[in-house]
């Protein structure tokens, strides 16, 4: 039976992986930050489309009005106004393969919007509710659509593979002591150790990204991004009491999300003005 040392095990391995993420980096459009990319993106986006067919088929949505109106003009001239950014460039443009659809869910209960890989949008009626206008609107799918074009679920699936697949190795050598930490804390403090640390941490740091990008697209549109501000000052009123301490959660505060914004929008507004589609 061929039998492998450890040292040759990790050198082996280490090759390996490298052959594998070195070659799977990829560059997010505009802030240009790495990030790994190991699983393809044309796989995240058709399980994405598979799995939003799947929720319009059973989701109460308003198919005609005033608000479904708003909501797909702003997100066509947001749309069109990425391409155009990207295009004057002379980029690749990240949304040329989107197959960019919008629904307004009717739910009032739920202040949320969402935007799958490939360029799949929901709002909720709730959420109409905080935004108040369509400069506000723009702010909000403006975010969506930024995770979208920065691959943020293809770098979390990427990531998260990464972490499985390095603690499982890792372990083998230090005889399970990761997982019986792992567990011990878990069972201990009802906590994982690993999303606190990691997981969430990144999660943040996605979350901040989107913020940027989104103000830069609703910009780009033609919209008042100095409504971002009060919409998020309006956010933060209405869950005033409820937000989780930050380590524990995988979105910034909305105190630091104001002053992110504040810090941002003279400079979006001077470098991303409105651009003609």
């Amino acid at each position: 039976m061929y039998s492998i040392n450890r040292r040759k095990f990790l050198e082996l391995f280490g090759c390996g992986c490298c052959s594998l993420i070195l070659p799977s980096c990829s560059t997010v459009p505009i802030t240009e930050r790495k990030q790994l990319s190991i699983i393809p993106e044309a796989s995240i986006n058709r399980q994405a489309a598979a799995a939003y067919q799947q929720f319009r088929s059973k989701a109460k949505l308003i198919t005609k009005g005033s608000k479904l109106k708003q909501v797909v003009r702003i997100g066509k001239k947001i749309e069109l106004a990425v391409s155009a950014f990207f295009d004057s460039k002379g980029e690749n443009d990240p949304t040329k393969n989107f197959g960019w659809d919008y629904i307004l869910v009717d739910n009032d209960k739920v202040v949320n919007a969402w935007c799958m890989p490939g360029g799949k949008i929901a709002v909720y009626t709730g959420l109409l509710k905080v935004t108040k206008n369509e400069d506000a609107l723009s702010i909000v799918m403006g975010h969506e659509i930024a995770h979208a074009v920065a691959r943020h679920s293809v770098e979390r699936a990427s990531h998260a593979m990464s972490i499985n697949l390095g603690t499982t190795v890792a372990d083998i050598f230090l005889g399970g002591a990761i997982n019986r930490t792992r567990n011990t804390v878990g069972q201990n403090t009802g906590m994982d150790i690993f999303q606190l640390g990691i997981m969430n941490p990144f999660g943040r740091k996605q979350e901040t990204e989107a913020d940027y990008l989104g103000l830069i697209f609703s910009s780009l549109s033609g919209y008042d991004i100095r409504e971002s501000v009060k919409l998020w000052q309006r956010m933060a009123e209405k869950n005033k009491g409820k937000e989780p301490p930050v380590f524990l959660s995988t979105h910034p505060s909305s105190k630091k999300r104001i002053e992110n914004l504040n810090n941002w929008i003279e400079e979006v507004i001077i470098k991303y003005p409105p651009i003609k589609t």
